[in-house]
C-alpha cells in the first residue's frame, strides 16, 4: 500500500497532467506558489472567475500573471487594470521585463504605448472609456485582472469599477485582487450572479510583517508590545498588548497640556 507521501505526490502529478498551463508557469518561477495562488490558479485554468483577498506582500499578482500566461497561451488578451497611473506604469515595466516589450502595452490618460499588444495594462478609467466606445481592442479579451477591485466601495470612483464588472463580456473571465476586502464572501456572491461561477479564495496568513508606530511629541513608540507569558495565568502563548511606554507618554504628554491651560498657565511649564 502507497504510504499519504506517496499518494500526495500522485496527486500533484494529476493535478499537474490535468492543468498543463499551470505546471508551465510554475515551472518559470524560483519559489513554490503558496495554497492560495495554485487554488486560483486552478480555478482560472478550469474556466472560473476569482476573486483573492491576501494580506499585502502576500503574492497576489502572480495570480494575475497567471491569467496573463493563460492568454498567451491561448492566443487571446489580457488587460491588467490598475486603479492609478503609478501602479500601471510599474506593472508594464513588470511584465515587459517578463514577456518582452513588444508583448506588453500601457493605455492611461497620458500614455499610449503599443496598445494592440496581447497584454495591455491600463487604469480602470480606460478600460471603462474602451468599453463604452466598442473599441476594436476588445476584440480577442480573454481575462481581466482587476487589481485592488476593492476601489469600487469608493464613493467617488467605485462606479467605475462596478460597470467594467458589470458590461464585461460574458467569456471573459476576471481576476479580482485585493488586501482589503473585509466581506469576501458577498462580494464574490455578487461577482457570481454578475458574471458567471466565480471561486472566491481568502488567505488570512500575512509573510511580510505589519508594524505600526505612533508619534508623540518628537517619540516615536510602537504602537503594540507582545505581552509576556509569564504573567499570563493561563500560560498561553504571547499576545499583543498597546505598549505600556506609548501610554504613559501619552498621559505625560496630556497632562503637560492640562498645566499649560490651567490656572497659573504662564508659570514656565513646558
Amino acid at each position: 500500500m502507497p504510504s499519504p507521501a506517496e499518494r500526495f505526490a500522485a496527486a500533484r502529478r494529476r493535478g499537474a497532467a490535468s492543468h498543463p498551463a499551470l505546471t508551465e508557469f510554475a515551472a518559470g518561477l524560483d519559489f513554490p506558489l503558496d495554497d492560495f495562488q495554485e487554488r486560483a490558479a486552478v480555478a482560472l485554468e478550469d474556466g472560473r472567475s476569482v476573486l483573492v483577498a491576501a494580506p499585502t506582500g502576500a503574492g497576489k499578482t502572480v495570480v494575475g500573471e497567471f491569467a496573463v500566461h493563460l492568454a498567451l497561451a491561448q492566443g487571446r488578451k489580457a488587460f491588467y487594470t490598475t486603479p492609478i497611473k503609478a501602479l500601471s506604469n510599474q506593472k508594464f515595466a513588470d511584465l515587459s521585463r517578463r514577456h518582452g516589450a513588444q508583448h506588453v502595452g500601457l493605455l492611461t490618460g497620458d500614455s499610449s504605448i503599443n496598445s494592440e499588444a496581447p497584454i495591455v495594462v491600463m487604469t480602470t478609467e480606460v478600460l471603462r472609456n474602451m468599453m463604452y466606445a466598442d473599441s476594436s481592442t476588445l476584440h480577442g479579451l480573454g481575462y481581466v485582472v482587476m487589481d485592488e477591485v476593492h476601489y469600487l466601495a469608493d464613493r467617488m470612483r467605485g462606479a467605475v469599477w462596478e460597470e467594467v464588472i458589470i458590461h464585461l463580456p460574458q467569456d471573459v473571465l476576471v481576476a479580482s485582487l485585493s488586501a482589503t476586502v473585509s466581506n469576501a464572501e458577498e462580494f464574490g456572491a455578487w461577482l457570481g450572479a454578475v458574471r458567471g461561477e466565480t471561486e472566491v479564495i481568502v488567505s488570512e496568513h500575512r509573510p511580510v510583517p505589519l508594524w505600526q508606530h505612533m508619534l508623540v511629541g518628537r517619540e516615536l513608540f510602537d504602537l503594540f508590545v507582545e505581552h509576556d507569558p509569564g504573567r499570563s495565568a493561563d500560560g498561553r502563548a504571547p499576545v499583543e498588548e498597546v505598549n505600556p511606554e506609548l501610554l504613559a507618554a501619552i498621559r505625560e504628554r496630556a497632562a503637560r497640556g492640562s498645566r499649560r491651560d490651567g490656572p497659573g498657565a504662564g508659570g514656565g511649564y513646558g
